[in-house]
């Protein structure tokens, strides 16, 4: 028999109530330690790092998260932070219209006055045969940038102004003809376009023609937004580099979004709302993630709202943080108390960014009772085995 069956039953009753309050301590102890390292000052990442030789370590490196407190400051600091981006992407992208330059691909409809034979050279087209991606009517500049008239032969027209090609079809006309009356125009804009992808109703290329295309023509042009789509984060992709674009911060600094000018090559993509998510976890009634609202913001308080706040059961209110940029090397940490129904004001001015995590502490009692659960069954298992070898 094992050491308590030599002992006497009031000896064994004594051991086990020894033991229970061993492990009514440890319990004790274990919560307090959990209280110790609740969210609330510091977070703290041990790291430890071997060697070169690999027999042994180096001590542990502490990295220290500061917290942030939420108040009126910061969020005027974020705001104004926030309006200094939008200012400076409307510099870079910004730019006066100018006049169409001709291209490869595009169609031109060139009409000699009085020579009614030149009109067999712009080609027929059938209405039945007509495709959207067929070429309309008229002379097609190719990939020299010529296009070929009949008696002048190939006249380079690329890289010309509409006025600019008239001038130089009439100097190889006159060649041939005296005087002869020359009018050309743009059948097809074909040689340049951007291309706008995402939450649109129609994903794809949009052609640039003789009018600037704006960020608004070009969403216009593309159907519009669709009802998922988030209009604070649309990237334009130009010459290997992206730009953010937040179209509802422009709108509400006064800045003018048709100052921006799509150029040839140019990828516009409008993503979804649901790719920004925002998680909402911890002590509330339905963890949750948030999504942004039409016009892209999201709040915090928009955020609780949508987790069915915070359960007043078991939250602690003064314990509420977000963190900002956990999966990279510079994270952030928020803190606010909101045990006043004022710091909803501030949670409402707080706006919160993609993949954020919005978390609700639980208070004392709950994380103690927590702790006591994962105890209880070693001391049930303790017990168990006193009264069995007694």
């Amino acid at each position: 028999m094992g050491f308590l069956g030599k002992c006497s039953g009031d000896g064994a009753r004594r051991l086990v109530r020894r033991c229970t309050r061993a492990l009514l301590s440890s319990a004790a102890s274990a919560a307090l330690s959990a209280c110790a390292v609740a969210p609330g000052m510091r977070m703290i990442t041990p790291a430890t790092l071997p060697v070169a030789n690999g027999n042994s370590e180096v001590p542990p490196i502490e990295m220290q998260i500061p917290i942030t407190d939420i108040n009126i400051a910061l969020t005027e600091r974020m705001r104004e932070a926030d309006a200094r981006e939008n200012v400076q992407q409307l510099h870079e992208l910004a730019s006066k219209p100018e006049p169409y330059t001709l291209g490869a691909g595009d169609v031109l409809q060139i009409t000699v006055w009085d020579h009614p034979e030149l009109m067999a050279a712009l080609g027929t087209q059938t209405q039945t045969n007509n495709r959207p991606y067929d070429p309309a009517q008229g002379f097609v500049i190719d990939s020299n940038g010529d296009v070929q008239m009949p008696y002048a032969g190939n006249v380079h027209v690329a890289g010309l102004r509409v006025d600019q090609s008239q001038q130089v079809v009439y100097a190889a006309l006159s060649k041939v003809f005296v005087r002869p009356q020359v009018t050309v125009r743009v059948a097809s804009f074909r040689a340049k376009q951007v291309y706008v992808d995402g939450e649109v109703r129609a994903p794809g290329a949009v052609p640039i023609n003789d009018v600037p295309l704006t960020l608004f023509e070009a969403i216009s042009r593309a159907g519009d937004f669709n009802t998922t789509a988030d209009q604070s984060r649309m990237v334009l992709v130009r010459d290997g580099l992206s730009y953010q674009l937040n179209l509802s911060s422009m709108l509400s600094n006064s800045q003018n979004p048709s100052k921006i000018l799509l150029r040839n090559g140019d990828l516009l993509r409008v993503v979804s709302r649901d790719d920004n998510g925002v998680y909402v976890m911890g002590e509330v009634n339905k963890p949750v993630t948030a999504i942004p609202m039409k016009s892209g913001k999201l709040t915090l308080s928009d955020a609780l709202s949508q987790a069915g706040s915070v359960n007043t059961a078991s939250a602690d209110a003064a314990q509420l943080y977000v963190i900002r940029g956990a999966s990279g090397t510079t994270p952030q940490i928020f803190h606010l108390d909101a045990h006043s129904p004022v710091a909803m004001v501030l949670a409402n001015q707080f706006e919160l960014q993609p993949r954020d995590v919005v978390y609700v502490d639980g208070n004392g009692l709950v994380r103690f009772s927590r702790v006591l659960n994962l105890l209880l069954p070693a001391i049930n298992a303790g017990l168990t085995g006193a009264v069995v070898t007694k």
